[in-house]
């Protein structure tokens, strides 16, 4: 009679609860299927919220192991000029991998794999090809850009059609994109991110798959495009295994105040507005939503984020907002700043839609619950996450609404769009339909559970 041993699966995420919560919920949805997890990750971690989330979620989790890569400290010189403090700790952590053979090779048991960001993928495939160790890539964006970042390699070394006059840019196999829809900084093959996203482009091909959080059904088409190897020859697998279901994690009392407005609130009458862990709004775009908020008739939920980093945060949300508006509006709306446990609020009755940035996380926890988006993207990847979810039927967006600091919607518009967002009877079918396929996907047997057990059973050493 033959018998196994379970796999035993390294996850090594990047910077940011963006990059951090994908890997958490794909540990625990492993721990489930009875593999050994261990969860490695950069110390110290740039924002508050990931270092709590680390510990809250191996305290509820005690069969996750933990393993630390202690990252070596920055020489910027005082008068640098000012980088992103998620982009600066990702290059720290490129900088600091020469430190993890040793916690990879002192396991034991023994790892089977090792399931990395994107971001770190070039620096980690030469240390897992030495140790033998299979490796698979968790991919935290939509399918669309990451043929996007697939393909970017060669889109930079081809500067007269890839360039700021350019209109669309065109990936084989795929619809062409607006160049409109690109962060902007991929046009600068030199800045630290897009050079870090080319470095790993070219070493995808070192990976036997790349796992994403999506459904089948919600992006078929480029799904295709990419496995039939019509995008670039190099690619790998892709594999969708989402959307990634929350975590168990009991409540806690920073909730207590949301909880309970929100138990108070009728059906569907709400709108959750959230821009993310690390998008701070202008004073200005502030202002012109508080109008759009106070002329609309719909109840509002605003989680309010005023700097790109938590620890910055020092202010109440009372000391950006108008006094008069917080008045006018205290029976009909709540603003609150720090971490909510977002999937959990896109899951209340009360609320009836989601106005949201796009970040690719919001949109999967969206399409779990069924809540019908409005876009509103900021930067990076999420004005083609932004078309990806209007084209599968989850929402609208707006292309006229600038993105980045220094464009202003004014309130007027906000608030059309926002009653657009809360009547559209046809929308709210449409996001219903995406909740019902979502949930066949993640369910037994469903496309994405299959994916995810054929890759965790031909990781299972049999002895």
């Amino acid at each position: 009679m033959s018998t196994s041993q379970p796999s035993h699966i390294a996850l090594f995420p990047s910077a940011g609860m963006g990059h951090l919560m994908p890997f958490l919920r794909l540990a625990a949805m492993l721990a489930k299927q009875d593999s050994i997890v261990t969860v490695i990750t950069a110390q110290p971690t740039v924002s508050l919220a990931e270092s709590e989330h680390i510990s809250s979620f191996l305290r509820h989790n005690p069969k996750i192991n933990h393993l630390e890569l202690q990252l070596a400290p920055s020489f910027r010189q005082a008068d640098s000029p000012p980088v992103d403090p998620f982009f600066l700790q990702m290059h720290l952590i490129n900088q600091s991998i020469n430190l993890l053979p040793p916690l990879l090779s002192s396991s034991s048991p023994p790892f089977s794999a090792i399931f990395v960001d994107f971001l770190v993928v070039a620096k980690v495939a030469p240390i897992a090809k030495t140790l033998d160790l299979p490796i698979y890539i968790l991919s935290t964006t939509s399918v669309a850009f990451d043929s996007l970042t697939a393909y970017l390699p060669m889109l930079a070394s081809n500067p007269a059609e890839f360039n700021k006059t350019s209109a669309e840019i065109k990936i084989p196999g795929l619809p062409p994109m607006a160049m409109s829809s690109l962060p902007p900084i991929f046009l600068d093959s030199s800045h630290l991110f897009t050079s870090t996203i080319i470095t790993n482009s070219q070493a995808l091909s070192e990976a036997k798959g790349i796992l994403m959080n999506t459904f089948e059904w919600f992006q078929a088409s480029t799904l295709v495009a990419l496995n039939k190897d019509r995008v670039t020859k190099s690619l790998p697998p892709i594999l969708p295994i989402g959307p990634l279901e929350p975590y168990h994690d009991p409540h806690d009392d920073n909730g207590d105040q949301y909880r309970s407005w929100l138990e108070n609130q009728p059906v569907e009458s709400v709108v959750y507005i959230s821009f993310g862990n690390r998008t701070a709004m202008s004073r200005d775009q502030m202002h012109e939503l508080e109008k759009g908020l106070e002329k609309t008739e719909w109840r509002f939920f605003w989680v309010l984020k005023t700097s790109t980093v938590d620890k910055d945060d020092k202010e109440d949300a009372e000391h950006f907002l108008n006094e008069a508006f917080l008045e006018k509006t205290k029976n009909k709306g709540l603003v609150i700043k720090g971490w909510v446990e977002q999937q959990e609020i896109l899951g209340h009755p009360a609320i009836g839609g989601f106005l949201s940035h796009c970040r690719w996380n919001s949109v999967m926890e969206a399409a779990l619950r069924g809540v019908p988006m409005l876009a509103w993207p900021q930067h990076g990847d999420q004005r083609v996450n932004a078309q990806v979810m209007e084209e599968a039927g989850l929402g609208l967006w707006e292309r006229n609404w600038d993105w980045g600091p220094n464009g202003i919607v004014k309130g007027e518009e906000i608030e059309k769009k926002i009653v657009e967002l809360m009547t559209d009877e046809k929308l709210r079918g449409r996001a219903k339909k995406v909740r019902e396929e979502a949930r066949k996907a993640v369910g037994r047997g469903g496309s994405s559970d299959k994916v995810i057990r054929e890759v965790v059973k031909s990781l299972i050493i049999p002895f």
